[in-house]
C-alpha cells in the first residue's frame, strides 16, 4: 500500500531546531512512498475579508479576485486531502503554537471543503487520516496546564476529521536537552509505520 506523508515544519529556527530534527526522524521512520514538505515559515498569508467572502461564495460564482484570494488555501487543502499521514512539528512559543501554524490552520479549515455544518454540529471531511504531532518546548511540559498547543492541535485536527493523532513530546528542552531528545527519539522508534 502506498503512503503519502505531508511533512510540516513550523519552527522559526532552521539550524538546531529540535522539532525539525524530530519531524525528519518521524518521516524517515514511516518511510513513505511520497513526501510533500511544507515549511510554514515561508509565509502563509493571513485570511482577509476578501478571503472570507470568497470562501463563502459558490465556487461557480467567484470573481477572479476571489479565486486568487483562495489560491494558496486551495493548494494547502489539496496537500492535506492527498496525504495519508500528516507529520507536524509544533515548536511551542509562549505556551501555544507558532503564528505561522495558526495561519495554516485558518487556510485549511474551510466550511464545505474540510468540514461541514449539520443540524447536530460541524463534521470533519478529512476522515481516515493520521496525524503525528511533534511538540517541542523549552520549558513547558507537554500536557500540562500551561500547554495550550497540544490540546488545541488535537481539537483542530478533529474538527476537520483527523482523529487518529499521536504525540511525540520533546518538552522542557532548556533544562535537559540530551535526555529529552533521547526519550523523544525512543518514542519515534516505537511509531508504527
Amino acid at each position: 500500500m502506498t503512503q503519502t506523508v505531508l511533512h510540516i515544519d513550523t519552527s522559526a529556527r532552521h539550524n538546531g531546531s529540535y522539532s525539525r530534527d524530530l519531524t525528519r526522524a518521524v518521516v524517515d521512520r514511516l518511510a513513505p512512498d511520497t513526501v510533500v514538505t511544507r515549511d510554514l515559515t515561508n509565509t502563509i498569508p493571513l485570511i482577509t475579508e476578501t478571503w472570507i467572502g470568497a470562501s463563502f461564495t459558490d465556487p461557480q460564482e467567484r470573481t477572479p479576485e476571489q479565486h486568487e484570494a483562495l489560491a494558496i488555501s486551495d493548494e494547502l487543502v489539496a496537500e492535506v486531502q492527498a496525504a495519508d499521514t500528516l507529520v507536524i512539528g509544533v515548536a511551542m512559543y509562549n505556551f501555544s503554537i507558532p503564528a505561522a501554524l495558526k495561519a495554516w490552520i485558518d487556510q485549511v479549515a474551510r466550511a464545505g471543503v474540510t468540514f461541514r455544518y449539520t443540524e447536530s454540529g460541524p463534521v470533519g471531511l478529512l476522515e481516515g487520516k493520521r496525524a503525528i504531532l511533534v511538540i517541542a518546548s523549552g520549558g513547558v511540559p507537554v500536557g500540562s496546564d500551561y500547554d495550550f498547543a497540544t490540546d488545541y492541535m488535537r481539537h483542530v485536527l478533529g474538527f476537520i476529521g483527523i482523529t487518529d493523532v499521536d504525540v511525540v513530546a520533546a518538552a522542557q528542552l532548556n533544562s535537559n536537552a540530551d535526555e529529552v531528545m533521547q526519550s523523544a527519539n525512543a518514542a519515534v522508534a516505537k511509531l508504527a509505520a
